[in-house]
């Protein structure tokens, strides 16, 4: 359940650029921890299986933010407080990620009542989060914890950066 953005490096230099300007000028959050994390959680969910990692013991991918701690399925060796964690952090990202960039496509389907859901659980998820890391695991503890007390400004900051992608022009390939 690791960021991998890698694969995504051009993308993920443009997320990179626009999520620190809207964050730095827009929003008054400058903690390049959270710009980098922001960035990659981007690049990260450009694909729809990243976004649903989640699966239950059958396959089945889980698309609710009710349903992700009781039914996700990590495998029959992880320990307790890491699958704890992991799940925490994703529910996180989840939330962060659908009221951030999407908000409307959550009070479409469910009213106001989904949106403000995603926004309390996201928080506390990444607070929950924050307390089982440990000294050596990824993302550190501080930074799940700035992510939770920054978590509305965190929305508030990807909406703006995704009317900010929405400006971005590109040229059309040169003529061969």
């Amino acid at each position: 359940m690791s960021l991998n953005a890698s694969s995504n490096q051009p993308i993920r230099a443009l997320f990179g650029g626009v999520v620190q300007q809207v964050f730095m000028v827009d929003v008054g959050l400058c903690d390049p921890g959270v710009t980098d994390y922001l960035s990659d959680m981007l690049a990260d969910f450009l694909h729809v299986d990243r976004i649903y990692r989640l699966h239950t013991v059958t396959g089945e991918p889980i698309r609710e933010i009710q349903r992700m701690h009781s039914d996700a399925y990590l495998g029959p060796d992880i320990e307790p407080a890491a699958r704890n964690r992991l799940i925490h952090k994703y529910i996180g990202d989840f939330a962060l990620f659908w009221a951030g960039v999407f908000p409307e496509q959550l009070t479409r389907r469910h009213g106001p009542d989904l949106l403000r859901e995603y926004l309390l659980r996201g928080k506390r998820s990444y607070h929950i989060a924050s307390e089982l890391s440990r000294p050596d695991t990824h993302p550190p503890s501080d930074l799940l914890r700035n992510l939770g007390e920054h978590f509305e400004f965190c929305v508030h900051g990807l909406h703006l950066v995704r009317d900010n992608l929405h400006q971005i022009t590109v040229p059309p390939p040169p003529a061969s």
